[in-house]
């Protein structure tokens, strides 16, 4: 709750949300972990990730209690109806979101750039996760939930991922 307050604050008031900036410890990487595409987007498979909380209706929603968030992931077949997909996220405004699921997981615009013959692929499951992921839960996210989902977006054909914050 008290995360969520902040963020409302921050918000509004945008100079305490850079007070805030300057005095938070960030996670620094070493490097940029990126990999170049092997084959052009019309011959690769994409898939979709999100950090927007999205999730099915039939799925637990993230846990929005644990101050430090919730470092596990949900697994979204793309074929699944639109109706069945929601949001679990306090931490940004996700009105749009909840109008069209588009605006954070663009699985129906990948499919008409699969039409189109622009993107070769669509891989079978997108992948949603909270962001606001801090303290504690780093490690778990960088040590199990990351590694788990990159094995899955393998296993699933992924030649490449479409990350969507949020």
């Amino acid at each position: 709750m008290k995360n969520a307050l902040l963020v409302q604050l921050f918000k509004r008031l945008p100079w305490l949300r850079t007070a805030w900036a300057r005095r938070h410890r960030f996670v620094e990487a070493d490097g940029i972990p990126w990999t170049p595409l092997g084959k052009p987007v019309a011959e690769s498979v994409v898939a979709l990730l999100t950090t927007a909380g999205v999730h099915l209706k039939s799925q637990p929603p993230f846990d929005m209690e644990d101050p430090d968030g919730d470092p596990s992931f949900r697994v979204i077949p793309v074929e699944a109806p639109r109706a069945e997909w929601t949001v679990t996220h306090k931490y940004y405004d996700h009105s749009a979101a909840d109008r069209d699921i588009n605006v954070v997981l663009p699985v129906d615009r990948l499919w008409e750039l699969c039409r189109e013959g622009l993107v070769g692929g669509l891989a079978p499951r997108a992948y949603g996760l909270m962001g606001h992921i801090d303290g504690r839960h780093l490690p778990t996210l960088m040590e199990r939930t990351a590694p788990e989902v990159a094995r899955r977006l393998q296993a699933d054909g992924a030649e490449a991922v479409v990350l969507t914050p949020a």
